[in-house]
């Protein structure tokens, strides 16, 4: 099956689920939990000398490492039996295919549609050129969408279904900073219409508010 990137991807591929379960993953002990404890905004500014769509490039791949690097941490509780369907929050995702078909598909099913499609796009020299001189596609812009729409879809489940496991494992803190560093990315080229982000407005709110600053801890030698 491959990925769908014609005329099919204005379609909503999101369907509401009727309940909605605690979201373990707003609790104030949690997001508190970072790595870094500098200002994100920094990372993703475009710098002057570099070009839109290497700079796009380079940090969608980047992403794309790092956000499949996190899931496989958590791939062996993400099977067909545990997560039958793509959900993330109210929301199950369906997969299209190179003709626009609709097909419902577990987690892990999806997340391996995703995964590898992104990485026959990141690899091809004509849609993510590395030799100088070599010019992006007039199509760019909008598969850096695509492909950043999918990878929210794979956080947004990894918080959904699997923050136990993440929390088990001590790496909340890298979820956390992986999440905020790719929502601030996303927002200042504006790569996703915020409605499809807004599920997770929520922890979106949390994670970029800044941490209020840490008590001194002042110890008096003697």
């Amino acid at each position: 099956m491959e990925w769908l990137m014609g005329k099919g991807k204005g379609k909503p591929n999101g369907k509401k689920l009727p309940t909605e379960e605690k979201k373990h993953y707003l609790d104030a002990e949690y997001t508190k939990v970072r790595v870094v404890d500098f200002e994100l905004k920094e990372l993703v500014v475009l710098p002057r000398e570099i070009d839109l769509n290497e700079w796009l490039a380079s940090n969608t791949t980047t992403f794309f490492n790092l956000i499949n690097l996190q899931y496989s941490t958590i791939s062996e509780f993400c099977t067909g039996d545990t997560c039958p369907a793509m959900t993330a929050c109210s929301t199950t995702y369906y997969w299209y295919d190179e003709k626009g078909k609709k097909t419902k598909c577990t987690a892990p099913q999806y997340v391996d549609f995703v995964m590898s499609s992104v990485q026959k796009l990141v690899t091809d020299e004509d849609i993510f050129p590395t030799k100088y001189g070599k010019e992006f596609p007039n199509t760019f812009d909008s598969l850096v969408k695509k492909i950043c729409r999918y990878l929210f879809h794979v956080l947004a489940h990894i918080y959904w279904s699997h923050y136990k496991e993440t929390v088990a494992m001590d790496l909340h803190g890298h979820l956390n900073t992986l999440y905020t560093h790719f929502v601030v990315f996303i927002r200042e080229f504006n790569l996703m219409d915020p409605k499809e982000t807004s599920i997770m407005d929520d922890l979106t709110e949390a994670l970029c508010t800044p941490l209020p600053p840490q008590p001194q801890n002042h110890v008096t030698e003697r």
